[in-house]
């Protein structure tokens, strides 16, 4: 569950109904007309069912709930777990590998692994799962680029729902009603404006990063299993894997972790054996005129 996305929402919505009733409670119901919602919502719905195919728009509920309830990628996690398959394979060599399908969490890297176990070559490893992740590319983008879409039509139907509401007002102008029938036509502009840039594309800019964390996932899953394949030792293939980790993220035993102090001090050492290389090439003479 991610409390980012619930507490955004809330938050905002808190906020903007909150400055409503301030006013007093009879506000709040001003705010809401069926007109606008049906001008709105259906409109840009029917925009959304012309941009994109069928089957993916009736997957719509299913990406907006995978904002707010997701599995966070474990690197570290994944890590460990290649490290292990590769001590298993440098031990008792990559057939030992297949009796441990079972016990791998990630679809991705058990595939992986089978086709590492089956002998296909590192070549056509790369191939099928880089394929793989483009395909799951794609299908992710879809999802988040129609809900962006959606985000970008509901304040236009807005804005088309003000001018329907105009339109009537002064087809039937009355000095005693044209206060409560431009407050309704602006409803629409606010009902788009609101669910566009509160939910609809805050949610799809969520989706593209979650899908951008699972490729960067994906791409290191692929460089342990040719990196087994290939017979790299286990802590060359951590070292090499820890390198897609923020240091942050990283174990404190890290290599790179441990070894900033050192780079440090070498430099430090360089430089000394300079500034002592040029001291000796000066003469004696020099020294006694000095």
């Amino acid at each position: 569950m991610d409390k980012g996305t619930f507490l955004g929402c809330f938050l905002g919505a808190g906020l903007i109904v909150f400055s409503v009733i301030l006013g007093g409670w009879d506000n709040l119901l001003l705010f809401f007309n069926i007109q606008a919602v049906l001008i709105v919502f259906g409109g840009a719905a029917a925009s959304v069912l012309i941009a994109f195919p069928f089957r993916t728009v009736l997957k719509l509920p299913v990406f907006i709930c995978r904002c707010f309830v997701h599995d966070e990628p474990q690197p570290q996690q994944m890590i460990e777990q290649i490290v292990a398959l590769a001590e298993t394979a440098r031990r008792k060599g990559l057939l030992a590998l297949e009796y441990h399908l079972d016990e791998i969490t990630d679809l991705f890297l058990a595939d992986g692994i089978r086709m590492v176990v089956d002998g296909l070559s590192a070549e056509n490893v790369e191939k099928i799962l880089n394929s793989e992740i483009n395909a799951m590319n794609i299908r992710h983008k879809h999802g988040y680029s129609m809900i962006a879409h959606y985000g970008k039509f509901t304040p236009a139907f807005g804005m088309i729902g003000t001018l329907i509401g105009l339109v009537l007002m002064f087809a039937h102008l009355d000095p005693d009603t044209i206060g409560t029938g431009m407050a309704v036509a602006i409803l629409t502009t606010l009902y788009g404006s609101a669910v566009a840039y509160l939910l609809l594309l805050p949610i799809a800019e969520k989706l593209a990063i979650l899908n951008n964390s699972e490729i960067q996932l994906r791409e290191m899953i692929l460089k342990g299993v040719l990196a087994i394949q290939n017979g790299e030792h286990p802590r060359v293939i951590r070292m090499k894997l820890q390198t897609n980790l923020l240091p942050d993220e990283r174990p404190k035993d890290d290599y790179f972790t441990k070894n900033e102090n050192l780079e440090i001090n070498i430099n430090f050492d360089e430089n000394q054996k300079e500034d002592d290389e040029e001291e000796k090439e000066i003469t004696p003479n020099q020294k006694t005129a000095a």
